[in-house]
């Protein structure tokens, strides 16, 4: 019986993403098809990135973390399920580190319940930023769907208006987010102990021009 440092070395040997300096991923070589291709940045504990990619097997997944205990977590579940859908990549994402991605490739792209930093003097440490729509916009295909679930009211607000000023981004839903989950909705360990507490999701869901 494999250790966990074995186990995690295996995973990791498999399902990280390796990454060259000044190199453009090949994702038909990395995922040996040429499926479609979707990211969730800030995957946590990949309950939900594992849950998709196995309802959906004919889509390629790339899950995006820093924090390392949390990717040794998604590695040690990927060594269980066998998904080979599924890569992780340990990155920031930022106007230089998007560069190892081929620009105008990724379907759809998924923020599940991104951290709110809920105090004003921590509003710059919030993903969602113009600069980074302006990133996600470059990743997307014509026609990619940017996914963003949050059960912070005022991130919501935030999201809303950052968006509401991008030309290149039009909201799926009429009022730019709606409160009913899709049919087949994947809800996580911290959404439903949020729901728990009173705090339902708004869903936002953007499509790029």
């Amino acid at each position: 019986m494999l250790t966990d440092n074995e186990i995690l070395e295996e995973s990791r040997s498999f399902f990280e993403l390796q990454i060259e300096e000044n190199e453009v991923l090949n994702f038909q070589k990395v995922f040996r098809n040429g499926n479609p291709v979707h990211i969730e940045i800030g995957s946590g504990r990949g309950e939900f990135l594992i849950k998709i990619a196995q309802q959906n097997p004919n889509i390629n997944f790339i899950g995006i973390d820093l924090k390392e205990n949390r990717v040794k977590t998604i590695f040690r579940k990927l060594y269980k399920k066998k998904l080979k859908n599924v890569r992780i990549a340990k990155i920031y994402l930022n106007e230089e580190t998007i560069k190892f991605l081929p620009p105008n490739s990724i379907e759809k792209i998924f923020l599940q319940h991104p951290d709110p930093w809920p105090k004003k003097r921590h509003f710059h440490r919030r993903i969602i930023q113009s600069e980074f729509i302006d990133i996600l916009h470059k990743l997307l295909i014509k026609g990619g769907i940017v996914d963003i679930a949050t059960d912070h009211e005022d991130y919501a607000f935030w999201i809303l208006e950052h968006f509401m000023e991008k030309q290149d981004f039009i909201p799926i839903y009429k009022k730019g987010f709606t409160r009913e989950a899709d049919e087949g909705h994947i809800e996580t360990y911290f959404e439903k102990k949020k729901r728990e507490e009173g705090f339902e999701p708004y869903f936002m869901k953007y499509r790029s021009i």
